[in-house]
């Protein structure tokens, strides 16, 4: 245990010598897919992504990235009483697995999710309907290029859990809602020298 407890910072170390910070910023194309969703329809709407990246190398071209972003998703709601658009403001926290081979990677991992805040903004024909949970589980799968310290990728996210907080006497035939997010970015990695 001693002998642990005295190469574990050894190795914080060695990993900190083969790891860049990182910015990054982009695109996102969102929207809350569902499932008993009667006379509601959801549309994708365009908003954007920001934040910090961490990446560590852990064993030839496989690395580990995590993330801490601020996300802005949502969607376009068409219902029989009215229409309007969701803003769901997240913190987002992925941790992904990135393999990089030349100037491509692949990577991928879990995500979660934190909904600091909510804007129904172009309310018609009423107020908005639908409350939404504060947590969000998500797989994240995406690609790009690495040139330089220089970064282009994209990436999907899909949630895993039902955000729909509003619940009918029904129960059984209540709205589901996932987001889906396809993101487009740009990330800067500042040399470790």
């Amino acid at each position: 245990m001693k002998r642990f407890l005295f190469l574990l910072p050894l190795l914080l170390l060695a990993a900190a010598a083969h790891a860049q910070f990182g910015i990054k910023a982009g695109l996102n194309a969102a929207v809350l897919d569902g499932e008993n969703l009667g006379s509601t329809s959801t549309r994708y709407k365009t908003y954007y992504h920001a934040g910090l990246l961490y990446e560590a190398k852990v064993l030839g071209p496989v690395t580990i990235q995590p993330e801490l972003l601020y996300s802005l998703q949502g969607s376009s709601f068409r219902t029989a009483i009215g229409n309007y658009d969701a803003k769901l403001h997240y913190l987002n926290l992925p941790v992904l697995a990135k393999v990089t081979v030349g100037p491509v990677f692949v990577e991928a991992g879990p995500q979660l999710g934190f909904m600091v805040s909510r804007q129904d903004d172009n309310v018609v024909g009423g107020n908005s309907s639908y409350t939404f949970k504060r947590t969000d589980f998500t797989l994240a799968a995406g690609g790009g290029l690495k040139l330089g310290n220089l970064l282009l990728g994209a990436r999907f996210n899909a949630g895993l859990n039902d955000i729909n907080d509003t619940r009918n006497l029904s129960g059984p035939n209540d709205p589901r809602f996932k987001n889906r997010v396809i993101q487009g970015y740009v990330a800067y990695q500042f040399d470790n020298d």
